[in-house]
């Protein structure tokens, strides 16, 4: 093929809207920003859930769709629901017409796009927003399981003609596998900061009200917020959390809130649409976000906090590394040890906070520093320019 730039660009995803997610919601953003550079789009991509809301098709963004197998929760999560979209996307794109393919995690979703193109003799990007086996060593995988993946890792990521990642951390991590450092780029990550703003519906409560949206994954082990609300309670004890998302640690959740009886201040409110989750975080007390300590994500910004960012609302981060730095830095909140204790002095924090006002007067602030410093939409603009190798 020609050095031309490329203008038809396949985007190869097993997650997109309607679904709710920060890989959908990044992906969304990624694909307008190619129309706006002149690119065709076209998204191959899964059938949504079903009862999943509808959505609006994006101008210049053709989806094309098919079903695949989800787990109990209604996740693609798993190696044979990951199958179930890789070996038919592998024939999907035999035979689809395209300048450049983009692919994005699990690995076994890049090896299927890099086999594809040698084979069609076209360029292939990938869009890293994580290391995906750095999460099957935090998961405690067989070891013969993490080095097959690391392997396929590797391989996409050196035979990719660019790389753009979500942070300079992960940056450094595609490097450390071998891929070129002059076409690995950190692009940033966000949310969309035209849902998330400190305007809008906001319910109206009496007490400290926590929200928690998202994953539940284990290396989150949200759970700790629960541990936490009950010593938050001998100081506050109305005080609540809702959880709003899925994943694995729901039932432990769930669990902990019973043992500890406070399960009527524990609510589980499953996948809601993002201007719903917008909604709850504006009239938040705090949002919360944590990432498990020592298992190698330490690296990880968590979308929870740009989106409470964007809302005004300040952020409990239990954690340690870039997360915390992220929220100590830039005055977005409290972050604290990953133990149930540390999370609560700081769950107790953000309920003064608000009491006295403090929350209110700096909520333009920190809506402003997200307009300026996570934009969902500017990530994707500069994603596509880099894979359409626009000149900046």
């Amino acid at each position: 093929m020609s050095q031309r730039t490329p203008r038809r660009v396949i985007v190869a995803s097993r997650l997109y809207p309607p679904e709710v997610g920060a890989a959908a919601f990044r992906l969304r953003a990624l694909a307008q920003g190619l129309v706006a550079e002149g690119a065709r789009v076209r998204v191959v991509t899964t059938a949504p859930p079903r009862r999943t809301a509808p959505m609006e098709p994006d101008d210049g963004i053709e989806v094309a769709r098919f079903p695949v197998l989800r787990d109990a929760g209604g996740n693609v999560r798993g190696y044979i629901q990951y199958l179930s979209f890789d070996v038919p996307l592998f024939f999907r794109l035999l035979i689809a017409r395209g300048d450049l393919v983009v692919s994005e995690p699990p690995p076994t979703t890049g090896i299927v796009v890099a086999m594809t193109s040698m084979l069609r003799r076209r360029p292939y990007a990938y869009y890293a927003a994580d290391i995906w086996s750095d999460g099957l060593v935090a998961l405690g995988a067989p070891r013969a399981l993490v080095r097959l993946m690391r392997a396929v890792e590797g391989f996409v990521l050196r035979h990719a003609q660019t790389v753009v990642s979500v942070s300079e951390e992960v940056t450094e991590k595609v490097i450390a596998f071998g891929a070129p450092g002059s076409e690995v780029v950190s692009v940033g990550n966000g949310v969309d900061t035209d849902v998330f703003t400190p305007e809008g519906p906001t319910p109206v409560s009496s007490h400290p009200t926590y929200v928690y949206t998202g994953s539940m994954s284990e290396w989150q082990a949200p759970a700790v917020f629960v541990e936490a609300l009950a010593i938050v309670r001998e100081r506050f004890p109305d005080a609540s959390i809702r959880f709003f998302g899925q994943g694995v640690d729901e039932s432990r959740i769930r669990e902990t809130s019973e043992a500890l009886n406070i399960a009527d201040h524990v609510h589980l409110g499953g996948v809601i649409p993002a201007a719903e989750t917008a909604t709850w975080i504006r009239g938040a007390t705090a949002a919360l976000a944590s990432i498990r300590p020592g298992i190698g994500y330490d690296f990880a910004r968590p979308t929870k906090t740009y989106a409470a960012a964007a809302c005004g609302t300040p952020v409990v981060f239990a954690g340690t590394g870039v997360g915390a730095a992220l929220v100590d830095d830039n005055a977005l909140g409290w972050s604290c040890d990953f133990t149930p204790h540390a999370v609560a002095a700081a769950m107790i924090a953000a309920a003064e906070a608000e009491l006295d006002g403090e929350t209110g007067r700096r909520r333009s602030e920190r809506a402003g520093w997200a307009r300026e410093n996570a934009s969902l939409a500017a990530a994707g603009r500069r994603a596509a320019r880099r894979f359409l190798r626009v000149p900046d």
